[in-house]
């Protein structure tokens, strides 16, 4: 069963937007079993140029579906974002039936679902294929020379060693054209 916490930035919730993302997005619940406690964290903004921006984010046990949908109706954002988050559940899904059919864990959270056994979702098992395998040392730099090594290859994300903490971190170009940083333990 989901639960809800839905919030708006320079827009109120009211009681119809709220009976609205939750009427939508309560759909994905039938992928799963009735024992899954889970809480959907929605968050509705509005900008300037009238702009909507709906992010869902439902963190499980052994999983996190997260979607993000701009458009100039919060509706039909909110409607995107259902669609989004099927088209994650049935990639899992089919990954998770395809690799771990004996295994419990990440399967044992799915409902059998009829319709999605489709030919698009066969197209997807086949996206997970490897065709190219890159390998490279690593040089140790700080997250600017990083940014600017990326910058220079024309490539939206820079795999480098932290000159300071001896770490394996990742730089990347968010799609508000400012940059990330990933930092692993």
């Amino acid at each position: 069963m989901l639960n809800f916490n839905i919030r708006g930035e320079n827009i109120e919730v009211t009681p119809a937007i709220r009976e609205h993302v939750e009427g939508k997005i309560e759909k994905v619940d039938r992928y799963f079993n009735e024992e899954i406690e889970a809480t959907a964290n929605v968050n509705l903004k509005v900008y300037n140029d009238k702009q909507t921006k709906v992010e869902v984010t439902i963190p499980m046990k052994n999983l996190t579906l997260r979607a993000e949908e701009r458009h100039s109706d919060l509706y039909a954002a909110v409607d995107l974002i259902v669609d989004k988050l099927e088209r994650q559940i049935r990639k899992y899904k089919t990954k998770v039936n395809r690799k771990f059919r004996e295994r419990e864990g990440v399967a044992s959270f799915f409902a059998t679902v009829e319709a999605s056994d489709t030919p698009a979702e066969q197209s997807d098992e086949e996206a997970y294929n490897i065709v190219r395998t890159k390998q490279f040392d690593l040089k140790p730099m700080d997250q600017e020379e990083a940014v600017l090594q990326m910058n220079m290859l024309g490539h939206n994300f820079f795999i480098f060693t932290d000159a300071e903490s001896d770490g394996t971190n990742i730089v990347y170009k968010r799609k508000d054209g400012k940059y990330g940083l990933i930092e692993t333990n």
